[in-house]
């Protein structure tokens, strides 16, 4: 890799940098720096203005109407935002289902789908985890069954993030319940507002709302929403992990946390601490290049995307933990309602103080959601060392 930066791609960066600048909100800006929640409209209204400006698909070739960033224009785009307090884009649509469609579906589905996720006028969710079925998506048990030119689906999808956002879902579905796990399932694209959908919400230990149930009553679904071929949609399953993966490492935010760590405390041991991790994100910054690169010449992300969600989850509970070491006692008062902006609560402590413990204790779920930590080394053992 060629990791000095051309002139062209420094006047990108700069690029980006005044664009954010001059569109994202500063109340959304300030947000992010203070730990605080984002309401969908921080999301929304921050996606469409990249979505305006032909960058929110900045992983998708031309060919399907994305900027066809290059390696380096995607590391300086994602590094500027993070930077500059941008809140992290919600990747249900562009990074996951997106380029599903693109790559799996018809002339029809990309014509219909495409043009609302690369403009963020159309908010989508993931339907994969159910109870009994989370890291092991080959135990799934919500049902589709073929009724004409419809499926009608029956189950329940859990921790689906931003579902009550969401103006459509997509789901693995069991289609043929006597196939192999792997063999009998489906990928299937389900308008949320279709009768027989309940959304529930599941509010989380920082008090914030992100994830939910999702439950399926006799919901009739047309069949063209179906995406590749019926029982085949594994193959669209391990595309979209792979991808997802990826981006989990967070290596940006993981940056700007440690930028964070070194501005919090002047103990020397916890300086000593803060050079370890900011080191380790390095590491993982390095490693998460070479996969681009193979990207860039026509790769797919292989199991080193599940050796990158493994240690970037646990970067960022390290980083959640220094920052609870670092504001000290002042992390032991629980003040999830501080991470509101409309509170008017006084906090404990620093103002840097309040969101120590909440994070600490919601980054938990770093090394569980995506594809659990013993679930990706499973993958590498196998992949890699053919275990």
């Amino acid at each position: 890799m060629d990791l000095v930066l051309k002139p062209a791609h420094r006047e990108f960066a700069e690029e980006v940098r005044a664009f954010t600048r001059a569109n994202l909100s500063p109340a959304t800006r300030e947000k992010t720096f203070s730990g605080k929640h984002y309401g969908r409209d921080d999301h929304v209204v921050w996606q469409q203005a990249l979505g305006k400006k032909g960058w929110l698909p900045y992983t998708w070739p031309k060919k399907y109407g994305g900027p066809g960033f290059d390696v380096t224009q995607r590391f300086l785009f994602e590094n500027v935002l993070a930077e500059e307090g941008a809140p992290r884009i919600i990747p249900f649509g562009v990074k996951m289902v997106g380029p599903v469609i693109y790559t799996f579906g018809n002339d029809e589905q990309k014509e219909r789908f495409l043009p609302g996720i690369r403009s963020s006028e159309v908010q989508w969710c993931q339907g994969y985890s159910e109870p009994g079925a989370g890291s092991d998506l080959a135990n799934l048990r919500t049902r589709a069954i073929r009724d004409g030119g419809h499926y009608i689906v029956n189950g329940q999808k859990t921790w689906t993030s931003f579902a009550h956002w969401a103006d459509w879902i997509f789901c693995l579905v069991r289609t043929s319940p006597d196939a192999k796990p792997q063999e009998g399932i489906s990928f299937l694209l389900i308008d949320m507002k279709t009768p027989g959908i309940t959304v529930r919400p599941i509010i989380m230990v920082d008090g914030a709302h992100h994830v939910n149930d999702v439950f399926f009553d006799n919901v009739k679904v047309p069949a063209a929403n179906l995406i590749g071929k019926e029982n085949e949609g594994w193959t669209c399953a391990k595309f979209l992990l792979a991808n997802e993966r990826l981006g989990i490492a967070e290596v940006p935010a993981s940056k700007r946390g440690v930028r964070s760590l070194w501005q919090l405390n002047d103990d020397p041991s916890l300086k000593e601490k803060i050079a370890d991790v900011d080191l380790q994100v390095q590491a993982l910054e390095m490693s998460e290049l070479r996969a681009l690169s193979t990207m860039q010449l026509g790769g797919a992300p292989g199991p080193e995307a599940s050796i990158l969600k493994v240690r970037g989850s646990e970067i960022q509970q390290r980083i959640a933990e220094l920052a609870m070491e670092a504001v000290g006692e002042y992390a032991a008062p629980y003040q999830p309602d501080m991470l509101f902006r409309d509170t008017n609560e006084t906090p404990v402590g620093p103002d840097h103080a309040p969101p120590a413990a909440p994070r600490y204790f919601n980054m938990r779920k770093t090394t569980i959601y995506g594809g659990s930590t013993e679930i990706q080394k499973n993958i590498v053992s196998k992949a890699i060392l053919g275990l």
